[in-house]
């Protein structure tokens, strides 16, 4: 193990986790960046190789000191200057760690799916945070997987971390294009629920007890007609106010939790 204290901003290291804030960097070296103990830790115990840890010590708040413990087999761990530190952190009530590590590279042929599979797809997710939220509901939902399609942002974007408090590691996730995803969904018999604000039949009048996709759309547009016309069923969240959608996260979860309600039902 390596350990330093870097107290300039012209360290070589500075300058890579710098790069790395970039999405072309993060692609082209095959690193990403983490920023958080919860996140590391989570990172960590998911399989993820950590590369190497930096740590601050005057932002590291002492309850976190033991899960740090967790994180000594690290090939790698320095030190950061407090300002050098500052000119890194990405959000706002950091907890002193960095951690630079490999990215998994899952793909729909190494996803290993129970025969009542339960599956998020996200179609061409464009803010990291909606993201990071939807994620987060799929780990608390004990989703099997997420699958994104023709996903408009890096799904390693520091925000999509921060959002998911990690749990960006802990889901199963996939991102592939929409035909790919269409067919991997249909060669396996799980069932397409769609969501859109055109369909006529209340979501909570489905069956989502076996195999299914809960699917929703961008932001701005929706699903598209390749996934409207892909769809088992298209379903609707009633809306009895003056707007016609909710935001896409939000959406993601009501459905999530009406199939975990169905599924908790004997019988």
């Amino acid at each position: 193990m390596s350990t330093s204290l870097i107290t300039s901003n012209a360290n070589p290291q500075v300058k890579l986790l710098r790069k790395l804030q970039k999405a072309s960097e993060r692609r082209e070296q095959n690193k990403i960046l983490i920023e958080g103990i919860r996140e590391t830790v989570l990172a960590a115990k998911s399989g993820l190789k950590i590369l190497s840890l930096y740590v601050c010590k005057e932002y590291l708040r002492e309850d976190n000191r033991y899960n740090l413990n967790t994180l000594k087999q690290i090939p790698s761990i320095n030190y950061l200057s407090a300002s050098v530190y500052e000119t890194l952190a990405y959000r706002e009530g950091t907890e002193g760690i960095i951690a630079v590590a490999e990215p998994r590279q899952r793909t729909l042929n190494n996803l290993h799916l129970p025969e009542d599979a339960l599956l998020l797809v996200v179609e061409a997710v464009e803010k990291p945070g909606n993201l990071g939220a939807m994620l987060r509901t799929a780990d608390a939902a004990g989703v099997n997987a997420v699958l994104v399609a023709d996903s408009k942002i890096d799904i390693y974007n520091p925000n999509v971390i921060r959002s998911s408090l990690g749990t960006v590691f802990t889901v199963p996730l996939v991102v592939d294009d929409a035909p790919q995803i269409i067919r991997y969904l249909k060669e396996k018999n799980i069932s397409i629920y769609a969501a859109t604000p055109e369909a006529t039949v209340p979501y909570y009048q489905c069956d989502y007890r076996g195999a299914t996709a809960i699917v929703v759309g961008a932001e701005a547009n929706g699903l598209s007609a390749a996934w409207r016309q892909a769809a088992h069923h298209g379903v609707v969240i009633p809306m009895h106010g003056q707007i016609d959608s909710l935001n896409v996260s939000v959406s993601a979860a009501i459905m999530l939790y009406e199939a975990i309600r169905q599924r908790s039902i004997k019988g």
